[in-house]
């Protein structure tokens, strides 16, 4: 619909109609032309209707248009296909009449389609088989997306079992629509003996021990006995680790249990937890879990090398051994035949030494790129100790006997690690060390930790360095002693907890190796849940250590059975990437392949697939939380069979009606094309008839 306006007043047309006639009274009044008086008549009334027109146009007229939109209502049918509900509902005869709903709906109603689970999809097959429920993100995708718009109903067919999100009875969606929901599954209280939940670590360390924590529960099973069993599952079968017989006490049985393992083997190790079935059960698939835990070898071997006995050596190896997975050797320079490149770290307490050069040891210290921390004290030479590393240079020529005692102070912008404030505060009270006379320099790969304190007076003499020596982590101790520290701090504070925090800041540090593999492939977890997909990346460095993927990425992964799965990786900007999809449950290894100039590349790993069984485990549906929901929203709780009526209860609701929006939109009469037209047809014709009647 249109209608015009004008931004003055109306009777202004007036004038420009007055304008109009006074043109074509000033042109034709007792004009000269030698033609009929129709024909100056006509003339005339061109005149006059386009200088009117003109006239009107400066009046700025506006065309305004009124347009009507109209939005239909939206039906939203949100269907759980979790496995709770396939367990427990006759499937065949629901979908069909869940279809029968959707077809009556469409007929009428603009209808949307969502699936959940484990995850929120609009569309997808019925097929019931999500490992988890998740109630809370279907009713949050529904109202951010139609929350605003003309939503009618939300039908919402679920059966009140969710494990994953939050509880939908306490938040507020921003729906202005009624909920129906749909009750599925069984909400009878039957006969059943489950495992509730399993806490466990993820990871733990060879050789230590880890504990598994299982909430046992049953149902109208009192007076009954079962054994509980935690198994390790591997290729040669489950072998039992931990049995204990649990009494059943009460209808409404509940018990925690914990089991203490030893971590005895390495790698990622499958272990399942299951109670002996008590008979007439609902379901014996929730009498057993699976859980897989990721056993680190994390042990460092570390070898204390001396030149001869010393009470820092005891000092040392309480302290690392205190590190369970520290195994500390101590040996002596004139003794000592075995190779060091079989450590990840070696101490050497006043060595090189005038009697033990130690030059075999030392070359293969550089060779290998062990990483070494070396206490120096005054009876070192100095030209040995400059020529075993770059970081501090030692002053002096022979070794000193006598020496100076320093104390320590922390050096400022040390970022290296980080010390605790009770730490930084002892140091500043352990008592001095013996360190050798003369002015110490650091070299340029050093950062300094602690500096030399000499009586009073603050020195920037160096006495613990730390950084990188020919491409091995280095530390340099510039005085012996430390078996003082140790024994401050148990006199002091009763233990040896911050001078412990010490050494193993500083052995960490030094056995933390960089990577320099130039193909690395890698899984963002080790311990994956079977309805997640497996993704792998992957870095590919040329012989400049810059990141390329020219070259094409392959990997292989073996899982259970030597099954194999060969992929390509996909390239993004100067990465390699691969989704593999979800694989079944097991224990699986990979072997990545790429060619760079001329050298083929292999990174290789593993991984766990992990069962997800929540579903199984509760199958009492929760139709109360369901009658909440519908009665809080306006709606009311169907079951299957009552879902052919609500198509027509919904076509008598008054809520569910089309929209009508109507838009007003305006613009200037001097952007319509055809009014320029008409101007110039009425001023050609007039010109026209001029000439033709004989006039210019």
């Amino acid at each position: 619909m249109e209608t015009i306006s004008f931004t003055y007043p109306v009777w202004y047309l007036a004038l420009c109609a007055l304008a109009g006639l006074a043109v074509s009274l000033l042109l034709y009044y007792r004009s000269p032309l030698q033609a009929s008086r129709g024909v100056v008549w006509l003339l005339a009334g061109l005149r006059f209707v386009g200088y009117s027109l003109l006239a009107a146009l400066l009046l700025a007229p506006l065309l305004r248009f009124l347009e009507t939109d109209r939005q239909d209502p939206i039906i939203v049918l949100a269907q759980d296909v979790s496995e709770s509900v396939g367990l427990e509902t006759d499937t065949t005869a629901y979908v069909a009449e869940w279809q029968e709903l959707r077809d009556a709906l469409s007929r009428d109603y603009r209808v949307v389609e969502y699936t959940f689970g484990s995850s929120v999809r609009e569309g997808g097959p019925l097929t019931f088989s999500d490992k988890q429920t998740d109630l809370d993100g279907v009713l949050t995708e529904i109202g951010d997306l139609y929350g605003n718009q003309n939503l009618g109903a939300v039908v919402l067919a679920t059966d009140g079992i969710y494990n994953q999100g939050t509880n939908p009875a306490y938040r507020d969606f921003p729906l202005r629509a009624p909920i129906y929901t749909v009750g599925l599954g069984d909400t009878t209280r039957r006969r059943d003996l489950y495992i509730n939940r399993v806490f466990h670590n993820r990871i733990a360390y060879l050789d230590d021990q880890f504990s598994i924590q299982v909430d046992i529960s049953a149902r109208n099973a009192a007076g009954e006995r079962t054994t509980l069993t935690v198994s390790r599952v591997g290729e040669g079968g489950a072998t039992t680790l931990h049995s204990e017989a649990v009494t059943i006490d009460g209808p409404d049985f509940f018990a925690t249990r914990e089991v203490v393992l030893d971590a005895d083997r390495a790698g990622v190790q499958r272990y399942r937890i299951s109670v002996a079935p008590i008979g007439e059960e609902v379901s014996t698939a929730n009498n057993q879990r699976d859980i897989f835990v990721d056993i680190l070898d994390a042990r460092q071997s570390i070898l204390v090398l001396a030149d001869a006995p010393h009470p820092d050596i005891s000092a040392l190896r309480q302290s690392l051994v205190g590190g369970r997975n520290n195994d500390v050797e101590v040996a002596y320079g004139e003794t000592f035949t075995g190779r060091v490149a079989d450590y990840d770290l070696v101490i050497l307490h006043q060595l090189p030494s005038a009697a033990h050069r130690m030059s075999a040891v030392l070359e293969s210290l550089r060779e290998e790129r062990i990483p070494t921390l070396i206490v120096a004290g005054p009876g070192v030479p100095a030209p040995l100790l400059n020529a075993a590393q770059d970081l501090v240079r030692f002053p002096g020529g022979s070794a000193q006997v006598q020496g100076n005692a320093v104390a320590a102070r922390l050096a400022d912008g040390f970022s290296a690690f980080t010390l605790s404030d009770e730490l930084r505060q002892a140091i500043l009270t352990y008592p001095p060390l013996q360190s050798s006379f003369g002015e110490f320099t650091v070299g340029p790969g050093g950062s300094v930790l602690l500096y030399q304190r000499i009586g009073r007076v603050d020195t920037e003499f160096p006495l613990l360095v730390v950084g990188d020596d020919r491409g091995r982590r280095t530390g340099v101790l510039t005085a012996s002693g430390l078996w003082q520290w140790r024994l401050y701090d148990y006199l002091e504070f009763g233990d040896h907890s911050r001078f412990d925090e010490l050494m193993g800041q500083l052995t960490q540090y030094l056995t933390v190796q960089e990577d320099k593999r130039r193909f690395r492939v890698s899984v963002a977890e080790n311990i994956i849940d079977e309805n997640k997909p497996v993704q792998l990346d992957g870095e590919l460095y040329n012989s400049s250590y810059e990141l390329v993927n020219d070259p094409e990425a392959r990997v292989v992964i073996t899982g259970p059975e030597d099954r194999q799965y060969d992929f390509t990786f996909t390239r993004t900007s100067n990465a390699y990437t691969l989704n593999a999809g979800t694989l079944p449950v097991g224990n699986y290894g990979y072997r990545a392949t790429a060619t760079s100039d001329g050298e083929q590349l292999v990174s290789e790993g593993r991984f766990s697939v992990q069962a997800v069984e929540v579903e199984r485990y509760a199958l009492e549906a929760d139709h109360g939380l369901l009658r909440q929901l519908s009665d809080r929203y306006g709606g009311r709780l169907l079951f299957p069979g009552e879902l052919t009526g609500l198509a027509d209860s919904l076509r008598q609701s008054e809520a569910v009606k089309p929209i009508l929006f109507e838009t007003v939109t305006t613009r200037s009469v001097l952007n319509v094309k055809w009014i320029f037209f008409i101007l110039l047809l009425l001023f050609a014709a007039e010109w026209g008839l001029r000439r033709w009647s004989g006039a210019y």
